[in-house]
């Protein structure tokens, strides 16, 4: 029996977790040439009787297959909400996961239609949403395909004091807090905002009410990223970079 067709989406956003991609670009996606997928890369089961882990107990979870279907059903409301398709590649988020790369992502990337744009997380102070973009770009490279855009993950990159302005990628390339990934990024990569937002009211509220889909997570987001639902917060600014590869030395 033949392989199905690969399914006609126009635009692939890489998700490491079931809300990286709400929490980031909601209000760009009237940007993004549609169908979208959000795609969660650590969106695997656990293994049975896998104990909690500490981040799903702060949650308040018995078990990590409560946790697991609550999340997963959670990303279902939002991307139902958005109107994109929900994703979910078969790697174990964090504690439950072997800690390997995300080799799912290659097969994953291969079936693409050519011409899908494939978006992946800048990175910002997350080895895991780091490793969903190194993989990323090593497999569209040796597919031929260009290089994928690189979104601002956020809360993390939004901590910048600069975020939401101009100036916003030049102080992500100094910053020792916020800017590690990015500045890793330059010496592989030039890099072009290719869209950028500073969410009006109407967009706002269509953001605010996708993330509130995750209340599960909400309020143990709070001690690291602190009053980040506030309209002025992390949330507020979204950014897309286009990369371009240096051009390797003489």
């Amino acid at each position: 029996m033949p392989a199905p067709a690969p399914p006609p989406w126009r635009t692939v956003v890489l998700s490491p977790h079931f809300d990286d991609a709400v929490l980031s670009l909601t209000g760009l996606l009237p940007a993004l040439p549609g169908p979208v997928a959000f795609v969660t890369v650590f969106g695997g089961a656990p293994a049975p009787g896998a104990p909690t882990s500490w981040w799903d107990s702060t949650c308040g979870f018995v078990s990590a297959a409560q946790a697991y279907r609550t999340r997963r059903a959670e990303d279902a409301r939002a991307c139902a909400r958005l109107g994109v398709e929900q994703a979910v590649l078969a790697h174990p988020d964090g504690p439950y996961g072997d800690g390997g790369e995300p080799y799912l992502l290659d097969a994953f990337l291969e079936d693409l239609a050519p011409g899908t744009r494939v978006l992946a997380p800048l990175g910002s102070n997350q080895p895991d949403h780091e490793s969903v973009r190194l993989r990323a770009t090593k497999v569209l490279a040796a597919l031929g395909a260009p290089a994928p855009w690189v979104y601002a993950d956020l809360p993390y990159t939004g901590h910048l004091p600069e975020w939401g302005t101009d100036g916003a990628s030049g102080a992500l390339a100094r910053s020792p807090m916020c800017g590690l990934a990015y500045q890793q990024l330059l010496r592989s990569h030039r890099t072009t905002v290719r869209h950028e937002l500073l969410l009006t009211d109407d967009r706002w509220q269509a953001k605010h009410e996708a993330v509130l889909c995750y209340a599960s997570q909400l309020a143990a987001l709070v001690p690291d990223h602190g009053t980040f639902l506030a309209r002025t917060g992390p949330l507020r600014a979204e950014v897309i970079w286009e990369l371009s590869p240096l051009d390797p030395p003489c």
